[in-house]
């Protein structure tokens, strides 16, 4: 039940609640959602990414103003980095999505997309236009125009480089041409099928003063948002810190704000505004009877009595059910004040593709004469504050696996392929399995497609829900989505096979490419009953011919192909997320020697270069900061940091010593890019240098060996161009400045129409031992089983040479 004012309680311990079950409105939210009837009006937030959004004034719009008020993100947060983990690229963007969707609970907006892929850093528009491909990003904003229809439209940034990023900008200039396109007939036409033509009547931009730059001036129109909503007993700036808490992966914990607080907005295109940001919109109800049948609803509304509005609110939702209206609200409204309450959970949180689902469902209803009916069944009289429980089955016959609706199908750097157009814009999968319910109220229907949801009890968090799986029959996953062979010698490559259902017979079968071979060519599996596991292992040898290519998993279940893996992601403040990509893997012969077998891995913020080391024969050892302190470090040939350590570990300039006297003992010490905000020491090498924002974003870039004769080039592999080709996303950020002529820099590069900057990589001889800090995106590379990255870097964990 998606309630238009939330209990902030409950939400800040379970925040996915409300996706999860009908969530009962307490007596101020039904107030404020009642309120809200008087309302009519809307208003889109567009920019860029999570965490972009100005959350205080979407929940001053939402919840003071009483507008339904949604924010576009064109891109889903895929190509950041992750501060509570090790996930990246679409698994990234999937935990962001459920971030995004935790923070509009509590500040009360609607959640939008578009198909861009957030591909990375972008230095202009431009660039970000080439990648994601304009026309069709336009399309989609003009697609959630048309169906959101808004009567305002805010921009976060500015169309130029004060934006800060490509895409930032890039969203500005979306909006401004959408908001005339999503008028205009002609364009996109497509889209008339299913929507209308939708002119709003202004766009502004919402000014800002961070970051050193101050857009704000006294002549733009300017709003206190920093108000208190006694009937929640916060103000908008708590709700705002509360909402932008929910963006954990990027450690944007808040502190609550209170007191006055200013917005201001600079007019881009429509009507000026002059006082309010909707100059010239009605926003009251323009039907005398129907606006004073809510004047009544709202003066007699009782909190200690909510059900004595219930007579009203059924002519109300009589009275407005031929024309435009929020009839959700007066839907959920009708069942609060009548104290309804109804869950529909599986028995199990999993169920295979065409399986039949039991389902117990739950009701109960506080005020009488209210009846329930299940999927065309014969009506159940549900008798005031009395629980009612009954049985039901759902088919999955024709329900696919419960994989995002954006990441069925593989897509290309720059945007997700999606087929059909009435999917775009939504956060999630819209229809997932539900089941069909029908309320009756004195005579009047109130339809509900209650989601099928597994609820459990843990002995100490009570009470939980989690989204229901719709699982393949059997699922195989291997370790790595990359896989790099030294030369011609053979790798095992283990799959990990998992049933959703019982009895599942089959076998399993790597394609590969032509030329490379398998041993065994299948392995047969017996999986006798749902939840059973196999480990199964394949020998597979590189051909002559083709160096690199796919090594996708076909998975023959009772006859029946599949080819999907199993990916479960799971965080205290998300709802678990489980997702079916295809089971493939980058296959990639290489020219590789090691020197040195034994490193010590510091973690930092999450990567999995610490796995992508094992994989080529190191030995990879985890160490805590008591393992620092008091272990002898000699023992190991190298020890790297983890992205971000320096920037998120508070021990830092604890084991800051011990490290470099690991090196002024001859051991070799490499540190991976940091940040320049918020370090917590500014000495990370044995000799000055800074960190600063400087990035080359584009991957082809051409790299300048500033030190040819460098062993860093040189031993044990012999680096050249080749290289630095296939790289992905980006070639390094972060960039050191100022460094201190001790270090030597290895290379440079630069973007296009840029001066080269030598930054990237750093060497500097330390007392008998090397230090090493590269800004250089390993933690990208590596994964993705990159050449040329493996043999660098095992180029910068050899030992110093004499």
């Amino acid at each position: 039940m998606n309630c238009r004012a939330y209990f902030f309680a409950l939400l800040l311990l379970f925040p996915f609640l409300l996706k999860a079950q009908m969530q009962q409105m307490n007596a101020a939210e039904i107030a404020l959602g009642i309120s809200k009837l008087s309302v009519k009006g809307s208003v889109l937030y567009i920019a860029a990414h999570p965490d972009d959004e100005n959350t205080r004034l979407l929940a001053y719009l939402a919840k003071e103003q009483k507008l339904r008020t949604g924010y576009l993100s064109l891109t889903r947060g895929d190509g950041g980095q992750n501060l509570i983990g090790n996930e990246q690229a679409e698994l990234l963007g999937l935990i962001r999505t459920q971030e995004l969707l935790a923070a509009r609970r509590i500040d009360g907006a609607e959640q939008f997309f578009t198909r861009a892929n957030d591909f990375g850093f972008s230095k202009t528009p431009e660039e970000s236009f080439k990648i994601w491909g304009k026309e069709q990003i336009l399309a989609d904003v003009v697609w959630v125009i048309r169906k959101f229809k808004p009567d305002v439209i805010i921009t976060r940034f500015p169309e130029d480089a004060r934006a800060g990023h490509g895409h930032h900008s890039g969203s500005a200039i979306l909006a401004r041409e959408a908001f005339s396109a999503a008028a205009d007939p002609k364009r996109f036409p497509e889209q008339l099928k299913y929507v209308q033509v939708w002119q709003a009547k202004r766009i502004v931009w919402n000014t800002f003063n961070f970051g050193g730059t101050n857009t704000t001036s006294a002549d733009q129109l300017k709003i206190d948002v920093g108000l208190y909503n006694p009937l929640l007993g916060k103000s908008y700036g708590e709700i705002a810190a509360i909402s932008r808490t929910n963006h954990k992966s990027q450690g944007f914990g808040s502190t609550l704000q209170r007191g006055e607080a200013f917005e201001y907005f600079s007019p881009v295109a429509g009507e000026p505004a002059k006082n309010s940001l909707f100059d010239g919109i009605n926003t009251t109800i323009e039907n005398k009877e129907i606006a004073s049948l809510v004047s009544e609803i709202q003066t007699n509304y009782r909190v200690n009595a909510p059900w004595l509005s219930l007579p009203n609110l059924l002519k109300l939702k009589n009275a407005t059910k031929d024309i435009s209206f929020d009839h959700k609200l007066v839907d959920d409204l009708i069942l609060a004040c009548a104290g309804v309450w109804v869950e529909t959970d599986a028995l199990e949180n999993t169920y295979a593709v065409g399986d039949s689902i039991p389902v117990k469902i739950q009701a109960i209803a506080r005020a009488k004469d209210i009846s329930l009916t299940i999927a065309n069944q014969k009506p159940i009289q549900l008798e005031s504050n009395k629980l009612v429980v009954s049985d039901y089955k759902v088919a999955t016959s024709t329900a696919n696996s419960t994989q995002p609706y954006w990441l069925t199908k593989n897509h290309p750097v720059g945007q997700f392929v999606i087929d059909s157009q009435q999917d775009v814009g939504f956060p999630e999968n819209p229809k997932p399995l539900s089941l069909k319910l029908q309320l009756t109220i004195n005579n009047q229907q109130i339809e509900l497609n209650s989601p099928l949801v597994f609820k459990s009890t843990d002995p100490i968090r009570g009470e939980r829900y989690q989204p229901l799986v719709i699982a393949p029959a059997v699922t195989a996953t291997m370790s790595e989505k990359a896989y790099l062979f030294n030369g011609n010698s053979a790798k095992n490559i283990t799959v990990h096979l998992k049933s959703f259902r019982n009895n599942s017979t089959g076998f399993v079968t790597p394609q590969l490419p032509k030329g490379w071979k398998s041993s065994p060519e299948k392995i047969d599996f017996n999986l006798e009953k749902k939840g059973d596991e196999q480990i199964v292992d394949f020998s597979v040898t590189p051909g002559n011919e083709i160096s690199s290519g796919n090594l996708i998993l076909q998975v023959n279940t009772n006859g029946n192909f599949d080819d999907k893996s199993l990916k479960t992601i799971s965080y205290e403040h998300i709802p678990n997320i489980t997702i079916f990509p295809q089971a493939s893997a980058r296959l990639e012969k290489v020219d590789l020697k090691i020197v040195g077998k034994r490193i010590a891995y510091i973690d930092g913020a999450g990567d999995l270069v610490a796995d992508a080391l094992k994989q080529i024969g190191y030995e990879v050892t985890h160490l805590t900061t008591a393992q620092i302190l008091n272990n002898d470090l000699s023992i190991y040939d190298a020890i790297v940091t983890g992205v971000r350590l320096y920037n998120i570990n508070n021990e830092v300039k604890i084991i800051q010593p011990k490290l470099l006297a690991y090196v002024q003992n001859g051991g070799t010490l490499l540190i991976q890019y940091n940040v320049n905000n918020g370090l917590k020491t500014q000495n990370i090498g044995p000799y000055p240098f800074k960190v600063s924002n400087k990035r080359v974003t584009e991957e082809d870039a051409k790299i300048n060996f500033l030190a040819p004769t460098n062993p860093a080039l040189n031993y044990p592999n012999k680096i050249t161009d080749k290289d630095f080709e296939g790289w992905v996303q980006e070639r390094g950020i972060y960039f050191a400045s100022d460094m201190d002529p001790k270090y030597t820099s290895i290379l440079s590069m630069n973007d296009t129409g840029e001066t080269a900057s030598d930054g990237s990589l750093l060497i500097a001889n330390y007392g008998k031992g090397k230090f090493v800090y590269t800004s250089l995106v390993f933690f990208r590379e590596l994964p993705a089983g990159v050449p040329g990255a493996y043999r660098l870097f095992a180029n910068l964990l050899a030992p110093k040479q004499p």
